[in-house]
């Protein structure tokens, strides 16, 4: 890469707030404890989402913030369900979906998000407004996969994460791009580890 090119990236990080790298690593850290099945990797969800509600409110980016909103309401969930499951005797455990469900959950997402996408095209909302769509609204349904802990939630992850990188990069958000490659590599850790766990709980 050539240093024109690493210019924009090493000054967005130089104007990432103190509180921006704070929800940042804390959303790497969520990440991390939700790959070894801790509950209180949905502390950390809280508190990185409610700074990110705020910043992008803000900054005048409405939807994220209500997008983060959202994430901070099913963090709180998220928590009670792990937590309510937690005794030996009723554990929330490990699931995985049979392919019908992943079919409906896919047919879903994409008819959602092509309402969404058409949208945000007549409006003029979004500078890129199918990619926009697509991560939104399949991180919001996705969400809810990780707080029942259904184990294909991580290959959704690192496929929306994915994405969400090439839009922040579309958008110029250099530093918020290298996150999401993070998170990306993150979601395929969580993956393997979410199997050798399903297989443990399965013998």
């Amino acid at each position: 890469m050539s240093q024109d090119n690493l210019q924009p990236i090493l000054a967005a990080f130089q104007q990432m707030s103190s509180w921006e790298i704070a929800a940042a690593l804390m959303g790497v850290a969520y990440i991390l404890l939700a790959a070894k099945e801790s509950q209180w990797c949905w502390l950390f969800a809280f508190f990185s989402t409610l700074v990110y509600t705020v910043l992008f409110w803000h900054d005048q980016l409405p939807m994220q913030a209500l997008l983060n909103f959202y994430y901070m309401g099913m963090a709180i969930y998220g928590f009670w369900a792990w937590h309510k499951h937690g005794k030996q005797t009723d554990t929330l455990k490990i699931s995985r979906w049979p392919w019908l469900w992943h079919i409906g959950f896919m047919v879903v997402g994409v008819a959602v998000s092509a309402v969404v996408s058409a949208y945000l095209q007549k409006t003029g909302q979004s500078q890129s407004p199918v990619l926009d769509a697509y991560t939104t609204v399949f991180s919001v349904m996705n969400t809810w996969l990780i707080a029942r802990k259904v184990l294909e939630n991580w290959l959704y992850w690192a496929v929306i994460d994915g994405a969400a990188t090439l839009l922040y990069v579309q958008t110029g958000y250099y530093a918020t791009a290298v996150l999401f490659v993070l998170n990306t590599i993150l979601a395929i850790v969580g993956f393997i580890s979410w199997v050798k766990l399903y297989r443990q709980q399965t013998k």
